[in-house]
Parts: structure tokens; C-alpha cells; sequence
């Protein structure tokens, strides 16, 4: 096993990381920035690498700098940042560093998501109705639209988060759609490059958690997370809802076996996820593979008992996975950003007034901020995931109600309340959501 590594990366992922990293024994190098440097939990560490100014995160020389200067032999790029990039990881082996992760030509073959679909495709998996490959130009666009016809959705070879999408309706929109969507593709991503499909409406966003050690892969359940704003996530919850009862749990074995088979044949190794789409008849569709660890991995955890962390570390390190049991109970995560809900959820950038965190049984607080720390400008404004777990899906959402109103935060707005009203809506407590529904239902969520 390793004797050092540096965590790539900031914040609550860099303190997720660093807690199990001290369960085995490992030395954990805090990389921070300047705007960072002043954090507590940043100060009271022992070994900490200062690598710059507030960007420096995505700096290759200087990650891989502090990486060698530290005497580390792995790397853990956490997840966003380095984590996906195969350049990146290639640097990684070709200076003897363990990449915590797949290699960079399994990063590379899953990036391309146009690439990834036809992967997928050979390999059984169904993938929503599209073009086979990145798209040629406009043209090409218009050709396979009207093929699969309208609505349709455009959508980035690379990268993720919403940036470089595009739904279009009509023909006559396309043209002006694919040229937005490619130049904000270009400048986020620096890749321009689209590829189409059929738009799936009011479907459910559900992925499932795979963990592989380049011999067996294990699919740890699944999740659905279709409460989401602007294609970004803000509550979770595993198992699915909508694959409940005999069919749900049908469709669910036979997708995961799917999914295990074309991961195995991948020779797949380490932690990933495959996002998926349900449609109004049930049907669950590839969107893309996510080749590392997600926010969201902590639900997994608590109902299969598997810290995912620790798997990553032992695949890394050449060792043979256990065979984990089934998952129990029902969780839930809700996502605590330091945003406005009341004005366009603008992220709210300031101080930490007062910062109390809820305890109990079933209750996990993930984050790396204490009370009088400030949230920085410059990066994601979540301070927090409030975690329940449950022996029903009843029981977890009692538990988060608990949990939220414990909670306590001061000195900067926050979605909690968002939260409290949706864990009381109809629609939510019935299982009966979509990726639509919080946009639908926002208004008397805010009132």
C-alpha cells in the first residue's frame, strides 16, 4: 500500500479523502492554493503543498510538481478538476505515479462521450436514438434531427455540468443552437465538437455505482438523482424510486448486468458511474460513464457499508476487490449550497457566521468548512452534503427533516429551505419526480 499520496484536489473532497487515507495509514498531502491556504481544517494539517493561485488546481506542473516534491507515489484527483482528464493521468504513469483511477486509455476511450456511446452500444448496453459519432458539421446535424426526429438535444463530446447543451425543437432553431452549444463546448472545454440524440422528456436521471479491479467489476445499486437545477444535481437518493416493486427490480437486474458485463469486457478498474436515462415507458437508456469517484458516492456507502475510497486505493495498489454484499435501507443526500434561492440561486460568497452540523443515528455531514471560515469566491459554492440513511425510504426522509432543521449556517444564504419544502412536496414523498420536476415545482418550493 502506499506511504504517501497527494489529494488533487480542494476542499470537502480533499477532507473526504484524507479521513479514509488516515483509517489505513497513509499520509495524505493537503494541496491548497492561496485562496484556500487560510481554512482550518487546511491550517491543522500535516502535511500541506501550497501550489499557487486560485486556478492553480488545474496546473498540471504545479500538481504534479508538489506531488513529486512531497515524496508521493500516488495521486487521488478526488472528483471535477483533474479528475477525468486523461492527459493528465497519462503524465501521471509516465512519471511513476499511481493515478488513482482508471488508466488515461480507459479516461480517453469514455471522455470522448460520442465515443463512449458507441463503446457502449457494442457492447449491449441501449443507448438513446443519435448520431454514431461527433458530429461532422451542421448538416450532419440537421441529418440525423430529422431522422430521429424533433426534439433533440445537442450536447458536448467533453466535459459535462450542462455546458455546450442545447435542446432544439424545431428545425429552424438548429443552426443558431449548434453554433452557441459548440463555442461554449470550445470555451469550457476547449473542444467544440458536439454529437446529438433524441431528447428524452420529463426522464429520470438514475446511475449506477461500479467499482472493478481490471478483472471483476461489482455494481454497487443504483441511484437516482432527477432533482436537479440547470443539469446540476441537488438532492440524490438511493435505490431508485421508479425501479421499485417486481418490474422495477427486474429492469434494475438485468441493466446492472449489462452494465457489469461491458465493464468487465472494458477490463474496467477502479470506482465510475454510468448515467442513464429512464423514459415514460420505463426504458433506461446510456448517457455517459463518469470514470471516477461522484459527490454523490456517499448514499452508496451508507446503505452497502463499502467505503468506495478505500476501494479506489486498494485497486490502485494492485489488490484483488472483496465481494461486497447487497445494498440495505434507503438514503438520501442533500446538497447544502452557499446560494440564494430567492435570487436565482446566485452563489453567495462570505463568512461563516455560525456553523452547527446535525448528529444522530443514520445522520453523516460531509464537508471540510468550520465556523468562521470563509467561502471563496472562486470555486463551487456547496459547503456541505447532509446525509440520511434508513431502513425506508420513510424513515431516511423523517431523519433529513430532523437533520436540516438541526442544521444551523449564519452568514451566508443557503438551499436549505429549498430543501424542506421538497422533502414535504407531494410529488417527492410519492417517488414521482423527473429531471423537470424542481424547475416545474420551483415556485411554490420558494413561496
Amino acid at each position: 500500500m502506499f506511504r504517501r499520496i497527494l489529494i488533487a484536489n480542494r476542499g470537502e473532497v480533499v477532507a473526504r479523502v484524507l479521513k479514509t487515507c488516515a483509517e489505513m495509514g497513509i499520509e495524505g498531502v493537503v494541496m491548497t492554493t492561496d485562496a484556500d491556504a487560510s481554512l482550518q481544517f487546511v491550517q491543522e494539517s500535516e502535511s500541506v503543498a501550497n501550489i499557487g493561485g486560485a486556478r492553480a488546481y488545474l496546473d498540471h506542473d504545479a500538481v504534479l510538481g508538489a506531488a513529486t516534491e512531497n515524496l508521493c507515489s500516488a495521486v487521488h484527483p478526488g472528483w471535477g478538476f483533474l479528475s477525468e482528464n486523461p492527459t493528465f493521468a497519462a503524465r501521471c504513469e509516465s512519471l511513476g505515479l499511481t493515478f488513482v483511477g482508471p488508466s488515461s486509455a480507459t479516461m480517453r476511450r469514455m471522455a470522448d462521450k460520442a465515443a463512449a456511446r458507441r463503446t457502449m452500444a457494442s457492447l449491449g448496453v441501449p443507448t438513446i436514438p443519435g448520431s454514431e459519432g461527433c458530429l461532422e458539421g451542421l448538416d450532419h446535424a440537421v441529418e440525423v434531427a430529422h431522422d430521429i426526429g424533433f426534439p433533440v438535444l445537442l450536447k458536448a463530446v467533453s466535459g459535462g455540468g450542462g455546458r455546450g447543451m442545447r435542446i432544439v425543437r424545431k428545425a429552424e432553431d438548429l443552426g443558431l443552437a449548434y453554433d452557441a452549444a459548440s463555442a461554449e463546448a470550445l470555451g469550457a472545454f476547449g473542444d467544440g465538437r458536439l454529437y446529438v440524440e433524441k431528447l428524452i422528456e420529463n426522464g429520470r436521471h438514475i446511475e449506477f455505482q461500479i467499482v472493478g479491479d481490471g478483472e471483476t467489476v461489482q455494481v454497487l445499486g443504483e441511484r437516482e438523482c432527477s432533482i436537479q437545477r440547470r443539469h446540476q444535481k441537488l438532492l440524490e437518493e438511493t435505490p431508485s424510486p421508479a425501479l421499485q416493486g417486481s418490474s422495477g427490480a427486474e429492469r434494475q437486474s438485468s441493466v446492472a448486468m449489462r452494465l457489469q458485463a461491458a465493464s468487465e469486457a472494458m477490463g474496467y478498474r477502479g470506482a465510475g458511474t454510468v448515467e442513464m436515462l429512464m423514459d415514460s415507458e420505463g426504458e433506461l437508456y446510456f448517457m455517459e460513464m463518469n470514470t471516477r469517484l461522484q459527490v454523490e458516492h456517499t448514499i452508496t456507502e451508507m446503505v452497502t457499508g463499502v467505503d468506495l475510497v478505500r476501494a479506489q486505493l486498494e485497486v490502485a495498489a494492485n489488490r484483488r476487490l472483496e465481494t461486497f454484499g447487497a445494498p440495505q435501507g434507503w438514503a438520501i443526500q442533500c446538497r447544502i449550497n452557499a446560494e440564494n434561492p430567492e435570487d436565482d440561486f446566485k452563489p453567495q460568497p462570505g463568512k461563516l457566521e455560525r456553523f452547527e452540523l446535525p448528529q444522530g443515528d443514520g445522520v453523516r455531514v460531509d464537508t471540510h468548512l468550520r465556523e468562521g471560515d470563509h467561502i471563496s469566491p472562486h470555486y463551487d459554492s456547496m459547503i456541505a452534503k447532509v446525509i440520511t440513511h434508513g431502513a425506508t425510504r420513510e424513515e431516511a426522509i423523517e431523519r433529513m427533516k430532523t437533520a436540516l432543521d438541526e442544521m444551523v449556517v449564519e452568514g451566508v444564504p443557503t438551499t436549505i429551505p429549498v430543501h424542506r419544502r421538497l422533502l414535504r412536496h407531494p410529488g417527492f414523498v410519492a417517488g414521482d419526480t423527473d429531471t423537470g420536476f424542481l424547475e416545474r415545482e420551483l415556485g411554490a418550493l420558494l413561496s
